[in-house]
């Protein structure tokens, strides 16, 4: 089975926080377990750099565009790197062919004659003197009432919108009031697609809940054309006919990324054919992981326009939406500071804390909470406690009563049962996976760390090994081989830590696939054995955080 996976695209005006960590610890998950199954994977995303914020950004810093995405795209490219995220190609949206294929694929759309142009009343700050980008026009919400809505949609009820669907709108940089003014723009007739659109997410029992009843309520309500141009300077220029000096929406691109991604990785490999092979092949299958805020274009805008090119892309197999993570309660906010942000996290604990501690939370079906307390309760008691004190235990032991090798021996019935208690358990996680439901396969991953230790327990070899040595020989073959098989499904969540363990326990290369996961081995020599993970504290975690920011330390404490 062939799989793109993908996250969406990163904005990097600034430094992402923790929020769009889980869009992209997720989809790493996720690429990871589709791989230990054995599946053919390419794992995709990239950096949004075009649009109005960015070129605001840059004339605040003084410098170009250019210069600005250049220096972001690296910086973020590394800290995702750092955080263990798998991309096979975490490219940008200035990629030469990004911007050739986006050019194409619209060209190809417009000679399909599902774009056409016409003369529209734009909203213009006369303060700034600059036609506003949907982004930054901010007014009520027609639908819901709220009053902070942006011009392309509500942050609150998820509505797209235009900004002239706004009520009192204002200028987003400098609050003013801003004025209609006629300008030309081209626009994708989405409309037209309803139909298709419908039955696509009727049918597609993947989607979750959240995610087909507002694309449903949409389409009930009746879809509008989206304008693809805008007057903005920075970004993709608009290759259609007399559309000298638009560029192309930046969420009009980026969506498309997915693709451009793809194919960009396949040039890179020197396989171009294989493009085809996996975008427009009867078995792939496509996960795109993002917010709630993010639905529509994903379910909507984005397989209208694969329809539209006629190109016989594969529609979205499923979009594994989620709520929104706050900070303490709170929302994150640059200006306030309230958050953490990812290179402040690094800069704090090992990647793999994150890791866990993340995908504990994450948001599945209501919005989750960030809270300092939790987060160190849990890696303390069950990162720290459960699982650390499993793995110490029962390597320690090997190394103090059998001269670290692991013992050539059979296993007796309860050893036997023990495993196979921990295969069913590994079902449990594979299905959780399968079916998106990341925090409960992390769960259900800590329970295999009870089983061993309740099992080592139990069992008791230290007094065996001087009283009936062949019982002790079985304890330490079923708990050696529990954890190798742990190492398999803990390097899905803990790549870092995964990987250490299986270098300790005298282990080759990476952690095994699901398939060889179980498989018994004996007669294995061990390496240096230390702790794999520590306790934290809350007050030293937030002291050495003010501290980050007080010296500027890390970029985010300097923006």
């Amino acid at each position: 089975m062939r799989w793109i996976v993908a996250s969406a695209w990163p904005y990097i005006n600034a430094v992402p926080h923790l929020g769009t960590l889980i869009q992209v610890l997720s989809s790493d998950v996720y690429a990871r377990y589709r791989r230990k199954k054995g599946d053919s994977v390419v794992f995709v995303s990239g950096s949004d750099e075009h649009g109005t914020p960015i070129e605001i950004e840059a004339i605040r810093k003084g410098i170009s565009p250019k210069e600005l995405t250049d220096k972001m795209h690296s910086y973020v490219s590394d800290l995702f790197n750092r955080f263990g995220i798998s991309y096979d190609n975490y490219t940008r949206t200035e990629s030469p062919t990004h911007v050739k294929f986006v050019q194409e694929f619209y060209m190809r759309i417009y000679e399909n004659g599902h774009i056409f142009e016409k003369e529209t009343e734009q909203l213009y700050c006369p303060n700034d003197k600059m036609f506003l980008p949907d982004r930054f026009v901010i007014g009520t919400c027609p639908y819901c009432g709220y009053e902070k809505a942006h011009g392309d949609q509500c942050d609150k009820c998820g509505r797209l919108l235009n900004p002239t669907d706004l009520i009192n709108p204002r200028c987003a940089i400098c609050g003013a009031e801003p004025e209609l003014r006629r300008t030309k723009h081209w626009f994708f007739d989405l409309p037209k697609f309803s139909d298709k659109l419908k039955e696509y997410i009727e049918s597609n029992e993947q989607l979750p809940d959240n995610a087909r009843s507002m694309s449903l309520s949409m389409i009930e309500d009746g879809l509008k054309p989206r304008s693809i141009t805008r007057d903005n300077k920075w970004g993709i220029p608009a290759p259609f006919p007399g559309a000298e000096g638009k560029t192309i929406y930046v969420w009009m691109e980026a969506v498309l990324g997915y693709v451009s991604a793809v194919k960009e990785h396949f040039e890179r490999l020197d396989k171009p054919e294989e493009f085809d092979e996996f975008w427009k092949g009867k078995d792939t299958k496509s996960i795109y992981f993002i917010g709630k805020d993010n639905i529509p274009f994903h379910t909507l805008i984005f397989p209208a326009l694969l329809m539209a090119s006629e190109g016989g892309y594969v529609l979205p197999y499923n979009v594994a939406s989620t709520e929104f993570l706050l900070f303490e309660g709170e929302k994150f906010s640059k200006r306030e500071r309230i958050g953490i942000w990812l290179d402040e996290a690094l800069a704090l604990l090992p990647a793999d804390y994150w890791r866990f501690y993340m995908i504990y939370i994450r948001p599945e079906t209501k919005d989750a909470n960030f809270s300092w307390d939790d987060m160190v309760a849990k890696i303390n008691d069950e990162l720290n406690d459960t699982l650390g004190n499993l793995i110490h235990r029962v390597l320690s032991f090997i190394k103090s009563r059998y001269n670290g090798i692991v013992p050539n021996a059979q296993l007796d019935e309860e050893s036997e049962e023990m495993l196979k208690e921990a295969k069913e358990i590994a079902g449990r996680i594979e299905d959780n996976l399968e079916r998106v439901k990341l925090r409960d396969a992390l769960k259900e991953f800590l329970e295999m760390a009870r089983l061993g230790n309740r099992f080592f327990n139990s069992r008791e070899p230290w007094r065996d090994i001087k009283e009936n040595k062949p019982r002790a020989d079985s304890t330490v073959v079923a708990s050696f081989n529990l954890l190798k098989a742990m190492a398999s499904y803990m390097h899905i969540f803990m790549p870092f830590s995964a990987e250490k363990l299986w270098r300790m326990m005298g282990l080759d290369g990476e952690p095994a696939p699901f398939s060889d996961a179980f498989n018994i081995v004996t007669e294995i020599q061990l390496r240096e054995v230390e702790p794999l993970f520590h306790k934290v504290n809350k007050e030293e975690l937030q002291e050495r955080l003010e501290e980050i920011r007080e010296k500027g330390e890390v970029l985010s404490a300097r923006e």
